[in-house]
């Protein structure tokens, strides 16, 4: 019980290292892997095996994409949440979820230490350290790969001394996938000039005729698109099937590491893109403009806290209150067109439409005022700007 030690274990290079020498340190190693959409079954079970060669206790997966969705994803499409205006935070939401459910488990079962494959080089270390010793503050948090400053070299030449060879050449992208999204990172994602090339992506163009499909919200929550109605998760695994044979959503993220470097990192988010935009669509034609403007700013810093690790501060309930009421009126059909590469907004369809023909139309007719109201508006509007320019001219 004393030695009782969970690692994260995704099956790689770092943390199979990390398994195997804490075994063989005298620890009592549970491993633990989190699904939140980027595993298949076939991959569960070799990870598994693959665990056990490490000498680990216990395997066991934990499926965590309702969770990811309900206490992550979910928020993200309220706010429309894009880092740089580019990002769906694929892989910073993935690792908050990661980061509790191993934090839970590792409570479940008296577990006294929490271990880790993360460097000290990036963001994953902040992240899971920060939500481990929140939510567990007597657990002892290890991490081998970064308290050792270890090279791949160095874990590889340990693992072939200790039996286990499992072809650990490193491939040539790294590819993290998930719900929300996959990361690609390669030798070009390391400079700031070279784009990634087409077939380090992992879904490649199948269709070139343009496809219209109806995504349909409720409440600001993705429930159907064309016929499929589902749970929102399921919507969304559909929509990517769907969207990603057009090798939709591909881009580069450039943005700052909370530890204070620029990064740099490929990733192809074919739902998440069309969705966020989608229902970004949606409200525009459901909210009022202050909605929208107080919306804007406020969902920015959720996203930005998020992928600073700051998940279990209080201000993000707050936040999530305040999106979560704002989604009321936001439900109706959107409609998209898929192409290859890209994809465009048609049109909407709400029983809430703002843009309602009986109060007028934009440029064309005005039904709620008359000429004289508008223009005593447009007096009192401009008052102060006259004012401010009549004293200071």
């Amino acid at each position: 019980m004393k030695n009782r030690l969970v690692i994260a274990y995704s099956g790689g290079l770092d943390t199979s290292y990390c398994a195997l020498s804490l075994s063989k340190a005298g620890y009592d190693v549970h491993a633990v892997s989190v699904n939140t959409g980027g595993f298949t079954k076939e991959e569960i079970k070799s990870i598994e095996t693959n665990a056990y060669k490490m000498g680990v206790s216990t395997y066991k997966n934990i499926d965590a994409i309702s969770s990811y969705y309900n206490k992550v994803i979910k928020h993200l499409i309220y706010g429309n949440v894009l880092k740089n205006n580019t990002y769906p935070l694929s892989v910073s939401a993935e690792r908050i979820i990661q980061a509790i459910e191993i934090v839970k488990y590792a409570n479940d079962i008296d577990a006294k230490f929490i271990a880790h494959g993360s460097t000290g080089a990036g963001n994953d270390q902040v992240r899971f350290d920060m939500i481990f010793q929140t939510l567990a503050p007597d657990i002892e948090i290890i991490t081998p790969i970064r308290d050792g400053k270890l090279s791949r070299q160095e874990e590889i030449d340990y693992l072939k001394a200790n039996g286990v060879d499992l072809q650990w050449e490193k491939a040539k992208y790294s590819v993290n996938q998930g719900l929300w999204g996959t990361s690609v990172g390669g030798e070009e994602t390391l400079t700031s000039k070279n784009p990634l090339p087409e077939y380090a992506y992992p879904s490649q163009l199948e269709n070139y005729e343009t496809q219209n499909i109806e995504l349909h919200f409720k409440e600001g929550e993705l429930v159907g698109v064309d016929e499929f109605k589902s749970e929102p998760q399921h919507c969304i695994a559909y929509l990517n099937k769907v969207a990603s044979k057009f090798a939709i959503g591909r881009d580069i993220h450039v943005g700052d590491t909370i530890v204070g470097i620029k990064g740099r990192v490929g990733f192809e988010a074919a739902a998440a893109l069309i969705t966020i935009k989608a229902h970004h669509l949606l409200e525009k034609h459901t909210l009022t403009k202050w909605q929208l403007q107080h919306k804007e700013y406020l969902s920015s810093f959720y996203g930005m806290h998020l992928h600073e690790g700051q998940y279990l501060d209080p201000v993000m309930r707050d936040i999530e209150a305040f999106l979560k009421n704002s989604q009321s009126k936001v439900s109706g059909s959107v409609f998209v067109s898929l192409k290859a590469y890209h994809f465009s907004l048609d049109g909407i369809a709400s029983p809430n439409d703002l843009m309602n023909a009986k109060f007028g139309s934009y440029g064309e007719d005005n039904k709620g005022w008359t000429a004289d109201e508008v223009k005593g508006f447009i007096k009192i509007n401009g008052n102060q700007n006259r004012i401010y320019h009549h004293v200071n001219s």
